[in-house]
């Protein structure tokens, strides 16, 4: 079960990285980092732009992925105008644990079934018990997520070559997924539900939030311009 815990993981350690980042070649920018720090908390850091700018043009950063994804991620949502850090911590924590291998097809890190497809998820949660049909409700949320968030140019690829689902169908089942996920009681036992139902409700423009990610960082050089424009427009008309 994919939880976000990428914020509680930040320790001290953590936060004193993040000031040297933002300080690094200026002592008064350090010592405005440092009283943010004390003031405000680590948060107060994470959203600063300018940390998403340090860890990705220093090359000398020996960052995790986890603070560089949620970065990545809360900036992201930002620009789109959501401003929840439970969205970013729980989307972030998606994104890296979907990093693994093979990881995004199968409902928990222990299972051994895979699904490549929705309609698999939503045949196989129509019989199963209740434990089993929350985590098949959850993944179909993360999975359609993942999918239409990150991969869209596949997804739009698919929809030219063999009239597969649309980007709109992905949206609807992963909102679709996260709301009956948020009103099981297992989602209230975790406390999950309440950013099960955020994400469930904001789905499209957390979708366009990751379709700005990975074209800007993951597939830059073979995106298509056009694509995204027709994207970000759409994401924009939703949050209306």
């Amino acid at each position: 079960m994919i939880l976000p815990t990428i914020r509680a993981s930040f320790g001290r350690s953590d936060a004193r990285q993040l000031v040297d980042l933002l300080g690094r070649s200026d002592p008064d920018l350090r010592d405005l980092a440092e009283a943010r720090l004390e003031e405000q908390g680590v948060d107060a850091l994470l959203d600063d732009p300018r940390v998403l700018n340090a860890l990705l043009t220093d090359e000398s950063v020996t960052a995790s992925p986890h603070i560089i994804f949620y970065v990545l991620v809360r900036q992201a949502l930002l620009e789109g105008g959501l401003d929840s850090r439970a969205t970013a911590d729980f989307v972030a924590s998606v994104v890296v644990a979907f990093s693994h291998s093979n990881r995004a097809y199968r409902p928990s890190e222990d299972s051994d079934q895979e699904y490549h497809y929705l309609v698999d998820v939503l045949e196989r949660m129509s019989r199963a018990d209740e434990r089993q049909a929350f985590m098949l409700k959850a993944h179909l949320g993360n999975f359609s997520l993942w999918l239409a968030g990150l991969f869209p140019d596949f997804v739009e690829a698919r929809v030219r070559r063999r009239g597969a689902p649309s980007i709109d169908y992905y949206e609807r089942m992963g909102a679709t997924g996260y709301r009956l996920a948020s009103e099981s009681r297992q989602a209230k036992a975790l406390g999950v539900e309440a950013v099960f139902g955020q994400v469930a409700r904001d789905f499209p423009g957390v979708r366009a939030a990751l379709n700005r990610l990975s074209d800007r960082y993951l597939w830059a050089e073979g995106s298509d311009p056009v694509g995204r424009l027709l994207r970000e427009v759409a994401g924009r008309v939703e949050r209306r």
